[in-house]
């Protein structure tokens, strides 16, 4: 396993949930961070929890939907740095709407913050890791990456969007030193739920019966970093929910039968 101390990692999403989580626990490795979301104010109380574990941790407020500025994010970064050994594509946002009730321009904002955001920061950061000779990618996806799931058609879409990316980007980087891991966490205890997007572009505010039993984020981060240090190509991380993947894959008519239930 590969130590993560004093390697340079910049995570999105940083402000809350699973993104939260792996900025303490990268901290308490040694970890040099750098930490993004939109909320500068959550961003600055996080960085000085992770300054009593790291003695390098900067914030760089990162808005994903707006990818006019993304390129300048990555040159400030590196100004700053030097290099980027990590990048942790964690930032995102998710839906609950039906697919009909729900306007074109809302599928377009979830794709543009899951998908091309994150495809954006990815592409504008590889050429530091093509010159410093190494790297590694890892996209924070969903098992909802991996199947269908009512109320979720565009989150799931921009999954199944990264999943594809990711995938292919692996295989184009396997003689240059560069690794890409894909995370598929299922329900995790973080704010997603409340946070997701709605028909009218306003947050859901409700927090999923599923969500609230779910794993800690702590705990999703542990795995997460674990499949770092291992240079896994993909990891599904949960509880009794990462079965859906299996199901979904080995026995589709019962599938089918379990999603058309979900209510949340």
């Amino acid at each position: 396993m590969k130590a993560l101390k004093n390697k340079k990692i910049w995570i999105t999403g940083a402000s809350s949930g699973i993104g939260q989580a792996l900025a303490i626990a990268l901290a308490c490795e040694g970890a040099h961070l750098i930490l993004s979301a939109r909320n500068k104010a959550k961003l600055e109380k996080i960085q000085e929890d992770c300054r009593r574990y790291t003695p390098f941790c900067i914030i760089e407020p990162l808005d994903l939907s707006k990818s006019e500025n993304i390129d300048d994010h990555v040159d400030n970064v590196i100004k700053q740095t030097g290099s980027i050994d990590v990048l942790i594509n964690n930032g995102g946002v998710s839906q609950r709407s039906l697919a009909m009730e729900t306007p074109i321009e809302i599928d377009r904002r979830i794709m543009e913050v899951n998908f091309f955001g994150t495809v954006q920061l990815t592409k504008a950061i590889l050429p530091c890791m093509f010159r410093q000779g190494a790297g590694h990618i890892v996209a924070i996806s969903s098992i909802s990456g991996k199947f269908g799931f009512p109320l979720r058609t565009a989150y799931s879409a921009s999954k199944h969007a990264v999943q594809g990316f990711f995938e292919s980007l692996r295989a184009e980087l396997t003689e240059d030193n560069i690794k890409v891991t894909i995370v598929s966490p299922g329900r995790i205890k973080t704010n997603i739920s409340l946070n997701a997007i709605t028909a009218n572009g306003s947050p859901h505010n409700k927090m999923d019966n599923g969500q609230a039993g779910g794993m800690s984020p702590e705990k999703c981060a542990k795995k997460i970093i674990c499949a770092i240090k291992k240079q896994r190509k993909e990891v599904l991380i949960g509880n009794k929910e990462i079965l859906m993947v299996y199901i979904h894959r080995w026995l589709p008519a019962l599938y089918h039968r379990l999603v058309t239930k979900v209510k949340n």
